[in-house]
């Protein structure tokens, strides 16, 4: 089990029984991390980066204590979200989703409030603001919706405005983002989601971009280490497929018991195929499952 963070006699971590954060007193050292919302990619992140650090601390903060025993087994100090650690970060990554917040851009700031402007902070975010819906092709630089277009979009957007502005106002080279599309592993993703239902009401020609969990983890931790300034990188395997090549794929690796018997709509917005290009030549990134295809051991 993970050493647990060191607090004044006065005080613990996370809440107290009336409610308040309080405040923890704890050495922050210049590679240590701090996840704010560490799921399966913050893991991910976590382990990686401890390879890259061995002596580092890494901090998770979470909404509720549900999981803190998993983390500390982890070797991640955990703690409830508004915590104070008495010192700010050089390395932050926020992994936390839209779905358990009312004001996304919110947790985003706070989240940024523990940065020290001297190493990176990286936003994970999605594809989904980009302005194309026809499976066209999206890169890094493709525009993205309007403001007030979606309340979808807009929460991503007004969160990612906050990561900007953040950049210009703590530092001029030392702020990023990162998009991702369809995250996977053999059992966990939209697919197994999928098999689970059996039928699902959505068109089966809509274009997915898909990156392994392991591969959006590596990518996140080279970013970090790359250090760019304001920056969108994206995340992907460049091999998009439709819904229904997922699916063929997954009958043809045999590595499932279950039948999924199909997609019913054939209406509904398509998707776009991502190519992140420029993001691997700048970062100098190649992902270890080049694609779905690749990763299940069968050929399109």
């Amino acid at each position: 089990m993970a050493t647990p963070i060191q607090a004044s006699s006065s005080s613990t971590i996370g809440e107290t029984s009336d409610g308040l954060k309080v405040q923890s007193h704890v050495s922050i050292g210049a590679n240590d991390l701090l996840i704010v919302g560490p799921g399966v990619l913050g893991r991910l992140v976590a382990e990686q980066w401890r390879q890259e650090h061995p002596e580092c601390q890494i901090f998770g903060q979470t909404v509720t204590a549900n999981h803190h025993d998993e983390l500390e087994k982890l070797g991640i100090k955990p703690s409830l979200k508004g915590t104070e650690y008495g010192g700010k970060f050089s390395y932050v990554i926020f992994c936390a989703p839209p779905s358990q917040s009312a004001d996304y851009a919110g947790e985003v700031r706070n989240a940024a409030s523990n940065w020290n402007g001297e190493g990176s902070f990286l936003f994970t975010s999605s594809s989904a603001p980009y302005d194309c819906f026809d499976n066209g092709e999206c890169n890094e630089d493709s525009p993205v919706v309007p403001l007030g277009k979606s309340p979808r979009t807009d929460v991503l957007l007004k969160a990612e405005k906050v990561v900007l502005e953040w950049f210009v106002l703590v530092s001029s080279s030392l702020s990023i983002m990162f998009l991702l599309n369809f995250v996977y592993t053999e059992t966990r993703g939209a697919h197994t989601y999928w098999l689970s239902k059996g039928t699902v009401d959505a068109r089966p020609d809509h274009i997915l971009n898909l990156i392994h969990y392991e591969d959006a983890a590596s990518l996140a931790v080279a970013i970090m280490k790359k250090k760019p300034g304001g920056r969108i990188f994206l995340g992907c395997d460049n091999h998009p497929l439709s819904r229904q090549e997922v699916v063929d794929l997954m009958d043809q690796s045999g590595k499932y018991d279950k039948k999924f018997e199909g997609f019913t709509s054939t209406s509904g917005p398509l998707g776009k195929k991502l190519n992140n290009s420029k993001t691997r030549a700048e970062i100098g990134w190649e992902p270890k499952y080049p694609s779905f295809a690749q990763f299940l051991g069968v050929s399109m």
